[in-house]
């Protein structure tokens, strides 16, 4: 059936990501796009991000712009001065929102935390510290650069300057238990503000952290303490007032992250800088964007052209269906199928394997209405595993 996608996409807003790839040290969990370097040419990589920003704002034309993320990488290691220019850039090449949510990503080492005020001049108003830990053996363990003082500090700090705060922890560590990680995240309850984003630690392919599990060097806890710690997780949180709105992510109501509830929710969304990607719609179709992950080849690309991409693609209908149904159901909210039609031009029978809905559906793990597709408390805890049995 027909669609009108630019009116959908521009009923929502843009959402805009930013990507700095550089980090002081490289976390051995870590598969992100992330690159240690002696030396950042600060101003070479800022002319690039304001170049391809320029580029993509043309293309894509003027937009409700509902939120900036400056993700990576660590954000925090970017010149304060270079923020404020894309921030300026990205007033001025869209439409702003009254309430614009702005990003970003910091680490509470001492360096990076005294940048905190100046990121804040610049226009920042949501700041999301990569804690990790509160546990100077965890943190050792993920091979954070900080250590838990450090990071009280930097997170007392941020309160004080910006209106929003999160902050991240890794939990199911090696040799974590129950007990230990009901104590750690109530002392982080007890400082957090608004909102946590909470992550199973996971065993990603071609990182440090796979060839030691490999090794049999670290051992994550068992499938039943995993669930254990996942449920005590939304228990403890929402006792202090932070429900789980998605998977990992945990708000006071009002408070939810709105640009990754754009990642989430299907939406629109624009990838800046090395291994940035989007999804878009231009002339009726949406499209998948995708910039070069290396950082000098990108910035190569974008001198000579005004982009490094490397992939533009307009996605077909069952894929969007597949991507909508897995980045939906991670919400607590779930889909909205009306939308979620309009989306992707295809219906819900359209897009999953009706046997399987319907056992997950007796099973308690779905809930359908006319209106809505939910994945309950118990779904979300085995998402991975179902969503790998229902998406056709």
């Amino acid at each position: 059936m027909p669609h009108d996608f630019d009116a959908l996409a521009a009923g929502p807003g843009l959402a805009l990501y930013i990507h700095w790839p550089f980090c002081l040290a490289k976390c051995p969990y870590c598969d992100f796009n992330s690159h240690v370097r002696d030396r950042i040419d600060q101003e070479r990589f800022a002319r690039a991000l304001r170049r391809e920003l320029a580029t993509e704002a043309a293309r894509l034309g003027r937009r409700r712009l509902t939120s900036v993320f400056f993700g990576g990488g660590t954000p925090s290691l970017m010149d304060p001065a270079t923020v404020a220019a894309i921030l300026d850039d990205a007033a001025r090449h869209f439409d702003a929102a009254d309430d614009l949510e702005i990003t970003l990503e910091a680490n509470p080492t001492s360096i990076e935390a005294g940048r905190l005020a100046d990121y804040r001049a610049a226009g920042v108003n949501r700041v999301s510290i990569g804690i990790q830990s509160l546990d100077e053996t965890g943190l050792r363990t993920l091979g954070r650069q900080h250590s838990a003082a450090e990071a009280v500090t930097a997170l007392s700090l941020a309160r004080r300057l910006f209106p929003r705060v999160s902050f991240d922890l890794i939990y199911a560590r090696p040799g974590q238990d129950l007990p230990s990680w009901r104590a750690e995240l109530r002392a982080a309850l007890a400082i957090a503000s608004d909102h946590l984003s909470l992550y199973q630690l996971t065993i990603e392919p071609a990182t440090p952290f796979a060839a030691l599990h490999r090794q049999g060097r670290i051992v994550l806890p068992d499938d039943d303490t995993a669930a254990a710690l996942y449920e005590a997780t939304e228990e403890e949180c929402a006792r202090s007032g932070l429900l789980a709105y998605e998977i990992s992510n945990y708000a006071r109501p009002g408070q939810e992250s709105r640009h990754n509830l754009a990642y989430w929710r299907y939406h629109d969304y624009a990838g800046i800088g090395p291994g940035a990607h989007g999804r878009v719609t231009i002339d009726g179709a949406l499209r998948a964007t995708r910039r070069h992950r290396a950082p000098e080849p990108w910035a190569e690309r974008v001198e000579r052209s005004g982009e490094g991409t490397t992939s533009d693609e307009a996605i077909e209908a069952p894929e969007r269906a597949r991507e909508a149904l897995l980045m939906g159901l991670r919400l607590a909210e779930g889909i909205d199928l009306a939308w979620f039609e309009a989306r992707t031009g295809q219906t819900l029978a359209q897009s999953v394997d009706g046997d399987v809905l319907a056992h997950a559906i007796d099973a308690g793990y779905l809930t359908v209405t006319p209106n809505l597709l939910i994945a309950t408390k118990a779904g979300r805890i085995r998402l991975d595993s179902l969503l790998g049995l229902l998406v056709v």
